[in-house]
């Protein structure tokens, strides 16, 4: 029988069938670049306008009055239709806007929703794009952006059009090459995208260029969700920075899968780190999109307190200042527990979700790392080399600090690191040591996200697990009816041997080993003394059989949540969201606004009652600790422990921690989408929030 003749890879390459199945343009991409978001009601009227209003106060902070005096006293303005400014409105402009800092879903929409604006209010309107972040202005490497380019990355993540960067404007030959740029692009106004940092760039600029023309505006970006605006009153501005909804989404998907895998598995515990190192949003967003079994919010961790200690110290006549907040110690115990009552029921598997930063809500680590920030920032300022090269290895760095105990021994009067600093550093595990001494960021924080912060954690569990199992407390309950098919099948009497086993034989389904059989040599000292063997006789195979199966192995798989959200298409109610916050940039620089931070007012509650606003970013900021300095930023927003949203969630803990025989409360949130019946509206961050305030 003859062979069929195969066509030449040439031949093959070369079919339609062939390029259209390996083309990098798939259905899903071709859909999203048709995809038209929906917009908000007010830009279906020819023109805007801006309405000032003074319905809204803020704390304003003494050196931002003083440093951003031509800005500070702007007012939030709310974009509103008019159909008489069509001179003003339509006139035409040359815009750049430049993205800052980590990519977040959805940033490409804030520039197709700029331009298309711009673009139908006058043809002639140039945007400009300044690449690879704020280098590009400072640099003046720029292109003007086009239909056609602004078309390939509609409702698509990254920010790939003319990709980001973390330089800062913050010195005076930077400000000066940025105006240069300005003045030689002819620019009316820059669009700085970006977080905290960006937007506090956007401010400065803004105050810096006023004189010079030049409108400069800001919009809220940051995954971690932790760009939120309320006034005095507690009044809600912006509720959430775009790309925190995909990223939550993104991030919930797989630990819903990794909830499937460890449920048919049954033997693993999945430790799932999740960015956000200032604050916790994001593992809230995920506890409630998924109901994994355990999740750490730093900011409770930072609430607690410790009554039976306050207890024990008053009775003692003292105060224990230490029983404020939680320790390591005492949040490794936390999670054994949970580990332990699972194991009871025989669920000795579950899903832990951990944010970033978690651990800069523990005290002890607060100060430490509060301390070495002050340590490295002062030797970097008077040293001519920095802290990390000339201290390379950890012992290096351990020996400088060990001179600096002693040099307080010394000098009183020197008291950033004591001996007892020194001797409480020392009893921390080596790899952590090293982490809380790797290299600051380019702004002086902490870099939470090279530590192993589920490592730090999970170690202290598995050490306080091993004492546990010691003691007889951590064991797989065994199901009574497979206990009783085991040991008929045997041939032997099980409730002769179950009372012998078992401490709560009569009355449970999920029987537990009693506490004092915790290895093979005690079993058969246990059935030996009942009478059960003889001495020197074997176990019965059953019983071994069902012992070790009571005995428990605690496996851990560690996953990082971080880039691969960020880098997400966006869920429909971001392309929705920057999408409107591109359409309400270019309202407020047709307005004539600066200094102000473009968002949508009512973003936790239904799409018919968004507002797009104009926010004033000085009247944000506030002095913070960068690089050992108090500097000016904008203001983050960690969880709100009384919101709604926290509140369910502690309220639903034990439920979703699953200790109760059958099936667990596990929520899986499906793929990303940006268009369907099965896509939510909002995050249910908001959506409960919004339940709690509007009622």
């Amino acid at each position: 029988m003859s062979r069929k003749k195969m066509a030449s890879i040439e031949d093959l390459l070369g079919k339609r069938e062939i390029q259209e199945t390996t083309s990098d343009l798939s259905d899903e991409l071709l859909e999203r670049r048709k995809y038209e978001p929906r917009i908000c009601s007010v830009f279906s009227m020819p023109y805007t306008a801006l309405e000032e209003t003074d319905n809204f106060d803020f704390f304003v902070d003494r050196e931002a009055k003083r440093k951003l005096s031509r800005i500070i006293d702007n007012k939030v303005q709310y974009v509103v239709g008019d159909d008489s400014l069509k001179e003003q409105y339509g006139k035409k402009r040359n815009i750049g806007i430049v993205f800052s800092g980590g990519p977040a879903p959805g940033g490409h929409n804030v520039i197709a929703g700029l331009f298309d604006a711009a673009k139908k209010a006058n043809q002639d309107t140039k945007i400009y794009g300044f690449l690879q972040g704020p280098d590009g202005i400072v640099e003046n490497e720029a292109i003007e952006l086009t239909e056609t380019l602004v078309g390939t990355y509609r409702n698509l993540g990254g920010f790939g059009m003319i990709r980001t960067g973390r330089t800062k404007i913050d010195s005076t030959e930077k400000v000066a090459l940025s105006k240069e740029t300005c003045k030689t692009l002819g620019l009316d106004a820059l669009v700085i995208v970006g977080g905290d940092d960006s937007n506090t760039n956007a401010a400065f600029l803004a105050h810096e260029m006023m004189g010079d023309g030049v409108q400069v505006l800001g919009v809220p970006k940051t995954i971690d969700g932790d760009i939120q605006v309320r006034d005095v009153q507690g009044n809600v501005l912006c509720a959430m920075s775009f790309g925190f909804h995909t990223a939550a989404r993104a991030f919930a998907k797989e630990i819903s899968n990794l909830y499937t895998d460890s449920a048919s598995d049954v033997k693993y515990w999945h430790i799932c780190k999740v960015m956000g190192r200032v604050a916790s949003h994001l593992a809230l967003e995920v506890a409630l999109q998924t109901h994994a079994h355990m999740t750490l919010i730093g900011e409770d961790l930072a609430n607690y307190v410790d009554k039976q200690r306050i207890e024990k110290a008053q009775k003692a006549g003292a105060v224990d200042y230490t029983a404020y907040g939680m320790t390591l110690r005492h949040l490794s115990r936390i999670l054994c527990d949970g580990i332990v009552r699972r194991a009871a029921v025989g669920k000795n598997y579950g899903v832990i979700v951990i944010p970033e930063g978690v651990l800069e809500f523990i005290n002890e680590i607060q100060t430490f790392i509060i301390k070495l920030n002050t340590i490295i920032a002062e030797y970097n300022e008077t040293h001519d080399t920095d802290f990390h090269s000339n201290f390379p290895f950890l012992s290096n760095k351990l020996e400088y600090l060990r001179r600096l105990a002693r040099r307080s021994r010394e000098d009183s009067s020197f008291t950033i690191w004591n001996t007892r600093d020194d001797d409480l550093f020392d009893d921390i595990p080596a790899f952590f040591q090293e982490g809380l001494l790797t290299e600051r960021d380019s702004h002086g924080n902490f870099q939470f996200s090279l530590v192993e912060t589920d490592k730090v954690i999970m170690e202290l569990v598995k050490d306080y697990l091993d004492i546990l199992r010691e003691k007889g407390i951590y064991k797989i309950g065994i199901e009574r009816q497979y206990y009783a098919k085991t040991v008929k099948k045997a041939g032997l009497d099980p409730d002769y041997y179950g009372p012998i086993l078992f401490k709560d034989y009569d009355n449970s389904n999920f029987l537990m080993v009693e506490p004092s059989i915790i290895s093979i040599k005690t079993l058969r000292q246990c059935l030996t003394r009942k009478g059960a063997i003889k001495e020197g006789e074997n176990i019965p195979a059953a019983i071994e059989k069902i012992f070790r199966k009571s005995a428990p192995k605690f496996k851990t798989q560690t996953h990082f949540y971080g880039y691969d959200g960020r880098g997400s298409d966006p869920t429909n109610f971001d392309c929705t969201y920057t999408y409107n916050l591109g359409l309400t940039v270019f309202s407020l620089v047709a307005g004539g606004a600066t200094g102000q931070m473009a968002a949508i007012k009512n973003l936790e509650q239904d799409f018919s009652k968004w507002k797009p606003i104009g926010i004033p970013i000085a009247p944000l900021m506030h002095l913070e600790e960068r690089k050992g300095k108090l500097t000016l930023v904008l203001e983050k927003n960690v969880v709100d422990v009384n919101s709604a949203a926290f509140r369910v969630v502690k309220a639903l803990r034990e439920e979703w921690l699953g200790t109760s025989p059958g099936n667990d409360m596990c929520r899986k949130p499906g793929p990303i989408r940006f268009a369907g019946k099965g896509e939510e509206d909002r995050p249910i961050t908001l959506k409960l929030n919004a339940l709690d305030i509007h009622g």
